[in-house]
């Protein structure tokens, strides 16, 4: 069962690179928690801190320690493990530490594209019930007062221009409704169901790939640098990426390596990474320099990713926006044009 973490993405990164720079200096692990607990910082590190400081006192290792302390991340926790195992837990704490720099980068900029068309939607709500509730009111009184200098396909106007902010009202709210749950399905055990309604729309497919694969390759390069093999290091891996079509390619990878092939000619067969990304792999593991070629290209797909999530944000700030508009548009046209019948009356 995963471990909900208290700690945020920049606390986690915060921690390994404190930790890692003293354990290069030449601290030991149990000093270099004492020192981290002398520097009595507020919040939930600093109580955790507390906790893995006591639990190293008694023996136990750091892995034992994150786990008593119950706000790391699984995935965190298992990489402290392997670099404990292979005696390069200082390397593995300064990967954890880029690592979870890069996500939280990712998830401030995904946070941001579900706030934005969020908000749009809720202005896009508030400005159509001020219109059927204020606005489109205030002119059918003074219309239907007038309604002897007006022509009937004039006074159309306002009825077609309830008809129009209702149905966009009912629209939004249904978006806005359908968004919440499946936000909620997300966060609970739902999160595949969304993921297949998402990957109806290429770029969201695409994202979710891109996040997926960048998981992967971040931690089977972390479990190569520990001094893992090939073959335990991807098993070990695969369960990082956690999206379907990823894990479907990942186990088509392993089935090629089962075989007797290395990982970069299994990778290319099984298409886990975009051609241009995948042929970087070949040279790379004949010239025995794996594990930085990963390393480059966790750094692309989480470039990528970020880069995605901003096309996606733009095209919504840009469909969002002119439904606004449109809305507002064509309500103030529907009230002006009897207007103008009433004025061609006077005239």
């Amino acid at each position: 069962m995963a471990r909900q973490s208290n700690l945020n993405l920049l606390g986690v990164s915060a921690f390994c690179e404190s930790l890692g720079m003293m354990i290069q200096s030449g601290i030991d692990l149990n000093e270099a928690m004492s020192l981290l607990k002398q520097k009595k910082d507020s919040g939930i590190l600093s109580e955790k801190i507390d906790v893995m400081e006591k639990c190293l006192s008694e023996g136990s290792s750091l892995k034992q320690a994150m786990e008593k302390a119950g706000s790391f991340p699984e995935y965190a926790i298992a990489m402290v493990e392997a670099g404990e195992n292979t005696g390069k837990l200082e390397e593995v704490l300064f990967k954890l530490a880029h690592y979870y720099h890069k996500q939280d980068r990712i998830s401030s900029k995904i946070s941001t594209a579900l706030t934005y068309p969020l908000i749009m939607l809720l202005m896009i709500i508030a400005v159509l019930l001020i219109m059927l509730k204020m606005v489109l009111p205030a002119f059918t009184g003074i219309y239907q007062t007038l309604a002897g200098s007006l022509s009937e396909s004039s006074f159309a106007y306002i009825n077609y221009a309830y008809a129009f902010c209702k149905i966009v009202l009912i629209v939004a709210v249904v978006i806005v409704v359908a968004g919440l749950i499946c936000y909620f399905l997300y966060k609970g055990k739902g999160k595949k169901t969304v993921e297949k309604i998402l990957r109806l729309d290429p770029n969201c497919a695409r994202l979710l790939d891109d996040l997926a694969m960048y998981r992967f390759t971040a931690a089977y390069e972390v479990y190569l640098s520990s001094g893992y093999m090939q073959d335990e290091a991807l098993n070990s891996a695969c369960a990082m990426a956690d999206y379907e079509p990823a894990e479907a390619r990942l186990k088509k990878c392993r089935e090629i390596m089962d075989e007797g092939r290395g990982f970069a000619y299994s990778a290319n067969e099984a298409q886990l990474y975009e051609p241009i990304y995948g042929k970087m792999l070949i040279p790379a593991e004949r010239s025995g320099n794996t594990e930085d070629t990963l390393a480059h290209l966790s750094d692309l797909l989480s470039d990528d990713a970020a880069d995605r999530v901003e096309v996606i944000t733009g095209k919504m700030e840009s469909i969002l926006s002119g439904v606004m508009m449109l809305s507002i548009g064509i309500a103030l046209l529907s009230v002006m044009l009897p207007l103008i019948g009433i004025m061609n009356s006077i005239g």
